[in-house]
């Protein structure tokens, strides 16, 4: 039993230290909510249906992003339903900012005895878990300001324990009740009620940022998915799927990462653009481990594509490299990286100390597509990775990208309102 599994479904977890933790975790939440809670976020009115287009040059039109039912309805396509969460988010942030430029700040601790320790405690573990498994992405969270790069920590924990649920050693244990648990977990952390340590990391990091609880719930969505779907018949269908999977994550992070306030760009902008940031890394990760998901049984490539190419499953379970497939992979490569060309004009819009990490992560995710195609588009049996001294290199160009400001002036896709 993977130690997540543990986390979801047993109370005595080695992180479960009694009452005496939840206690004090309590205590100091809520003295934080009364001083904090007219600043606090309404995370629980229901999702609204906005059609307003995104200031900057969208993907789509209102007219392309409403697809026809047999029976005549119109119903919204996965990239609306996803444009809703992000004007969410973006109003969200936008919210707190008119009320003052001080509310993005991290608030001030409220110091009650031994509480301090514990929570340093808890995101020291959050911080040797995302050394441990993201040490380029760990490497540039040093820049961050402490408060943030804390934060950032706790929310790469979660999101880790969250997909080694339905990735890790003992995935086929994990049931959708074990997801309906944590999921119930999740809202007690937006609630102050932590479980556990690296629980009381993100439900301290929620109480100081403007994050919202949606998309932590849409990447619980997606783990549901991975439980029952194994086949997407179109790319609307996997739209979604890497939307709750890793576009969630671009969401999580833009409160936390904070907009750089000479900003000219939109907030809606900016959350799109780390939208297509996640999209990208997951198409990318889709297309680095064909060959791994078809032995689980798993095709995550869109069905009417594949015959459009000529192919089928059984071309990808027998593990052919032919010229149709290089055909297909060049198409799919280059959406791949048509997301992340939208990506890069959010990330210049983050504040300074942000960039890096994110500047690194990209640059070295768009890297592996070079290297599916260096490897001769064999997916199969060949696992496209990064060289150690590819990364080393990577890393200075994605610093020196970190240091250009954003335009001070206003330009046609990405307008400030």
């Amino acid at each position: 039993m993977s130690v997540a599994l543990l986390w979801v479904v047993s109370p005595t977890s080695e992180f479960s230290n009694g009452t005496v933790f939840l206690d004090s975790f309590r205590a100091v939440s809520k003295y934080k909510n009364l001083i904090s809670n007219s600043n606090r976020l309404n995370n629980g009115h229901k999702k609204r249906r906005n059609f307003a287009m995104l200031e900057n040059k969208s993907r789509f039109s209102v007219s392309n992003s409403m697809l026809a039912t047999p029976a005549g309805e119109i119903a919204l396509s996965s990239e609306q339903k996803v444009y809703d969460v992000v004007l969410k988010q973006a109003a969200l942030v936008k919210r707190q900012m008119k009320k003052s430029s001080e509310d993005l700040e991290v608030k001030p601790d409220i110091v009650l005895p031994g509480t301090v320790t514990l929570l340093s405690e808890a995101y020291d573990r959050c911080r040797e878990v995302c050394a441990e498994y993201a040490k380029t992405f760990y490497l540039g969270t040093l820049l961050m300001t402490p408060e943030r790069r804390r934060a950032i920590w706790a929310m790469y924990v979660w999101c880790r324990r969250t997909d080694e649920l339905v990735d890790g050693p003992n995935a086929s244990h994990i049931t959708p009740t074990a997801l309906d648990r944590w999921e119930a977990r999740l809202d007690d952390i937006f609630s102050g009620r932590p479980f556990d340590m690296l629980d009381a990391a993100l439900s301290d990091t929620v109480t100081r940022f403007p994050v919202d609880i949606q998309p932590f719930k849409d990447m619980i969505d997606g783990m549901r998915m991975d439980l029952w779907k194994s086949r997407y018949k179109n790319f609307d269908e996997l739209y979604l799927y890497c939307y709750y999977v890793a576009g969630t994550v671009g969401l999580m992070s833009v409160p936390i990462m904070g907009i750089a306030p000479e900003s000219q760009a939109t907030t809606e902008s900016v959350y799109n653009a780390a939208l297509a940031l996640g999209l990208a890394n997951q198409l990318t990760n889709i297309l680095r481990d064909v060959g791994e998901d078809a032995r689980r049984g798993r095709v995550y490539l869109p069905q009417d594509e594949l015959a459009q190419a000529g192919l089928s499953d059984e071309d990808i379970f027998a593990g052919k490299v032919t010229d149709k497939w290089r055909n297909f992979m060049k198409k799919q490569i280059a959406r791949a990286r048509k997301f992340f060309d939208d990506a890069e004009s959010g990330v210049t819009e983050l504040s300074a100390a942000s960039r890096w990490p994110v500047w690194a992560s990209l640059l070295l995710y768009r890297q592996i597509l070079d290297e599916i195609e260096a490897n001769d588009y064999n997916n199969f049996t060949r696992r496209a990775y990064v060289s150690k001294p590819k990364k080393i290199l990577a890393l200075p160009l994605a610093y020196a990208k970190s240091l250009v400001p954003p335009s001070s002036k206003p330009s046609s896709t990405l307008v400030k309102t």
